[in-house]
């Protein structure tokens, strides 16, 4: 679920700490991607005729198309992605997922009905619905990666944790998921659509930390609090405050303790024995292994054993394959180039006297690096 309604209510807010961008402006970024979210992701969106594609003994590959191709979109931008698997759950989310269970069994109930009237449309809605991430899942997508020479781990715990722990150590630049609780967990940078596909014709959205707390004008163990007052994974929320009345009672009140001390108990309810405080420490103080002793490496794809693996074992075209393996190596000779803004310091500008440079001016050596960059752009 991650945080319900967070995504809005920074648009509305805190416009200024949302971006759109294209996925060629992330040229030369590594970027730490939420695999199980992808994984789910790549189970719903990638079908044909509102069914999961299947290789000829019936197994599912869905899943394995999503990785393959969309992490070759991203590699071919300048992209360096390393992908992050959910470890165990930790014990407070078992209610979250016991509900999840709840929806399932509704769902499947109500796909039974749509199979009996007939109705297309409700049973292609109610089919994603029943989608689940298995292990066998991971474990195949596992394997995919390290054959095509990206890098990937699993987290302890949670794996938007994880990816905010390395995106706050440098590690990557930012954290790709559709779970906005990577904000909660502190990483700087999220990026939303990232592993999307291009014919859905969605922008990245960028969504900066920094500039949410600037623009709510609250510190990040508030906007933990804020989190936890919409709705998260980890304890149920206040029935009846909406993200407005949230924000509100955060920025008067700065604490639940405080808010919970003013707070009408006869127009809100409370949940009996609300955890929120044990919620507050596992996004302050998340299970992860620790940054330092992760090291990523990216090397060059094994063509053969991607043959082997998606065309003899999982029924993929081997002309596709061989041709993604191809885009991974050329990609890989072309990504030394790196980004611009690792060559060159900002320097700070003098204050006063004569040679202050105008705004809109070039220094020479940006402008020799600006025409010699044609011949080799896309080396990517």
């Amino acid at each position: 679920m991650g945080i319900l309604g967070l995504a809005k209510l920074i648009a509305d807010v805190a416009p200024s700490a949302v971006k759109e961008n294209e996925i060629k402006n992330y040229f030369g970024r590594k970027v730490a991607v939420d695999a199980s979210m992808s994984l789910y992701q790549f189970l719903v969106a990638v079908r044909q005729e509102g069914n999961m594609l299947t290789n000829a003994d019936g197994e599912v590959t869905s899943h394995l198309m999503g990785f393959f191709y969309r992490t070759i979109r991203m590699v071919d931008n300048g992209i360096k992605p390393m992908y992050v698997f959910d470890g165990k759950p930790p014990t407070m989310k078992g209610g979250e997922l016991a509900k999840r269970q709840e929806r399932r069994e509704e769902a499947q109930k109500a796909l039974e009905k749509a199979e009996e009237a007939g109705n297309v449309e409700d049973i292609d809605k109610f089919s994603r619905r029943l989608v689940k991430v298995t292990k066998t899942h991971s474990e195949e997508a596992k394997t995919l990666l390290r054959l095509m020479g990206i890098p990937y781990i699993e987290a302890p715990c949670e794996a938007e944790a994880q990816c905010a722990a390395l995106a706050k150590a440098g590690k990557v630049y930012a954290v790709a998921t559709e779970d906005m609780d990577a904000l909660t967990f502190q990483t700087p940078v999220l990026l939303r659509h990232m592993t999307f596909s291009e014919a859905r014709k969605m922008p990245i959205k960028e969504f900066h930390l920094s500039k949410v707390l600037e623009e709510l004008n609250i510190n990040h163990e508030e906007f933990i609090d804020l989190c936890i007052l919409l709705g998260c994974d980890y304890c149920d929320s206040i029935r009846g405050i909406g993200p407005k009345r949230a924000i509100e009672l955060i920025s008067k009140h700065r604490n639940i303790e405080e808010i919970l001390k003013h707070l009408d108990k006869k127009k809100y309810s409370v949940p009996e024995d609300w955890a929120y405080t044990e919620a507050r420490r596992l996004f302050m103080e998340p299970e992860v292994a620790d940054p330092a002793d992760i090291d990523l490496k990216w090397t060059d794809p094994d063509e053969e054993g991607l043959v082997k693996y998606m065309c003899e074992e999982k029924g993929f075209n081997e002309d596709r394959i061989r041709s993604g393996s191809k885009k991974l190596v050329k990609a890989r000779s072309g990504s030394t180039q790196g980004r611009l803004d690792t060559f060159f310091k900002v320097l700070p500008q003098p204050s006063s006297g004569v040679n202050k440079r105008k705004s809109n001016e070039k220094p020479e050596s940006a402008k020799k690096s600006k025409s010699g960059r044609g011949s080799s752009k896309r080396g990517r």
